[in-house]
């Protein structure tokens, strides 16, 4: 029931939302604040990523010391592979995943 709650309105708003977006297309008044939010969630998931990234590498570090502790290698080389599998290789995105929690789960389960 929660979970049907929570996702509810966000379907909602884009079922109602998506053709009036679409009908205000060719209007500069309308499209020039949809280009800033745009924007500002590009920017929202870069802070994002930069996030996971810094306590995936160095997972004892704090908000004091952000760079503390010892640097992990394996997941960079996972980050990496998993980059040159999507990008040059055009690999199924599901595929991918699946195969980094599988890496993932094995190398936490032999540290």
């Amino acid at each position: 029931m929660a979970t049907f709650f929570t996702f509810l309105p966000s379907f909602f708003f884009i079922l109602a939302g998506g053709p009036l977006v679409e009908a205000t297309r060719g209007e500069l008044k309308f499209t020039a604040p949809l280009t800033g939010v745009t924007a500002a969630v590009v920017g929202v998931i870069l802070n994002l990523a930069v996030f996971f990234a810094w306590h995936t590498f160095w997972p004892h570090g704090t908000q004091a010391v952000p760079f503390a502790g010892v640097f992990d290698w394996f997941p960079v080389i996972v980050a990496i592979a998993a980059f040159v599998a999507l990008w040059k290789f055009k690999a199924d995105i599901m595929k991918v995943i699946g195969v980094c929690a599988l890496l993932g789960l094995a190398y936490s389960l032999t540290i």
